[in-house]
């Protein structure tokens, strides 16, 4: 049965691949219903949930629960090396960025965070969960936790503004050293929720631990991107 499927699943991706490259499915653009997919490429559902499988994983088309298959927009370039803010970094590239507070509060930090912050144990620590949109997708859930004693009453603030500028507006502190680890990783519980993605769907994580002008560490940032959504680049200057 499976030797009998797989020229079909060639034959599906390379049209629907075709359709791409030509424009005629445009960025972000809507897929038809599976059903009519199906009924088009007289083919089963199974085997063409495969080919659309191999889409995916190839990042030139996406899903989003209970609102069906997309072709997939540019991805983000994002530098590590490049001092910047998610806002200024999308607007930079000709897009349109959204940020939505999922909620803003003091909680007790777990070990992890503690080792992160460097924080004694049984410390609390102010948690910001946000979801990030570029042209209207939803591609990033981010967890942010500062350390409460550098940023009193910072949960009355506008969380949806770049928090790198309402730091340096209304504490005077500016990012110093950073430090990122990347890691491939699979959504699971809030972050496939919120993204909208099947558990276990892939991703990137990235962990910035981040000091300020002093050389203190001030907060950090847990990111889970759409795997499909970014393209990491860094070049080292001589």
């Amino acid at each position: 049965m499976r030797d009998t499927a797989l020229p079909t699943v060639t034959a599906i991706c390379r049209a629907l691949i075709e359709q791409i490259d030509s424009g005629l499915l445009s960025a972000g653009g809507k897929l038809p219903a599976e059903r009519k997919l199906s009924e088009l490429f007289d083919t089963t559902r199974i085997t063409l949930r495969e080919a659309l499988g191999q889409l995916e994983a190839q990042g030139l088309i996406y899903r989003e629960e209970r609102r069906g298959w997309f072709v997939s927009p540019p991805r983000l370039l994002y530098n590590p090396l490049v001092r910047s803010h998610y806002h200024a970094m999308v607007e930079g590239q000709g897009r349109v960025p959204a940020t939505e507070v999922l909620s803003a509060r003091q909680v007790p930090a777990s070990a992890a965070i503690c080792e992160l912050l460097e924080l004694p144990a049984l410390s609390s620590v102010y948690q910001i969960r946000r979801l990030r949109r570029v042209d209207g997708r939803l591609v990033l859930y981010v967890e942010h936790y500062l350390n409460p004693a550098y940023f009193p009453g910072i949960l009355d603030s506008d969380l949806t503004c770049s928090l790198t500028e309402l730091y340096a507006s209304r504490y005077d502190i500016r990012y110093g050293r950073v430090r990122f680890d990347m890691v491939p990783t699979a959504l699971h519980g809030e972050a496939a929720s919120v993204l909208r993605v099947a558990e276990g769907s892939p991703a990137l994580r990235i962990t910035r631990i981040n000091g300020d002008q002093h050389g203190r560490i001030i907060d950090c940032d847990l990111e889970f991107w759409r795997h499909d959504a970014i393209h990491v680049s860094v070049e080292v200057p001589d």
